[in-house]
């Protein structure tokens, strides 16, 4: 199983019908069929950071992660939801996996989509602050 975890923070002036939007198109995200078990809501972290709402899913593999990355869903729901959000802290991911080559596994995949959708790679890549593996961020 693979635990992917995002925090992230809302821009000034989004309003609470857009936090709306935006939340209800991550539950439709997490609603896929690649997807074990999610949840979207607040967040429970240090007030602090400025990181308002998280969004975690289960993914049972790479296989499962792949088409979780490339469901047709998740990839018409990434443009109307980035817009909207000021910072993304994703990570640290878990996994039961206990292969030490899964992070890089996992990199490979997020650069295989940001070769296939480079507009997308561009709109995350500002937002991201932190990642799972060395090189870069992890999937969204």
């Amino acid at each position: 199983m693979i635990v992917h975890m995002l925090r992230f923070a809302f821009k000034d002036g989004t309003t609470e019908e857009q936090r709306d939007r935006v939340l209800a198109l991550m539950r439709r995200t997490a609603s896929v069929e690649s997807v074990s078990f999610a949840t979207v809501g607040q967040s429970l972290g240090d007030p602090a950071e400025g990181l308002t709402h998280g969004y975690c899913v289960g993914i049972a593999d790479l296989a499962a992660l792949e088409r979780y990355m490339h469901d047709p869903v998740h990839l018409a729901g990434d443009p109307e939801i980035l817009p909207h959000l000021a910072r993304i802290r994703i990570g640290p991911d878990v996994s039961d996996d206990m292969d030490p080559g899964l992070a890089g596994e996992i990199m490979a995949l997020h650069e295989k989509k940001v070769a296939l959708y480079p507009e997308w790679g561009a709109q995350l890549e500002p937002l991201v602050e932190i990642g799972v593996a060395p090189g870069g961020p992890p999937p969204a």
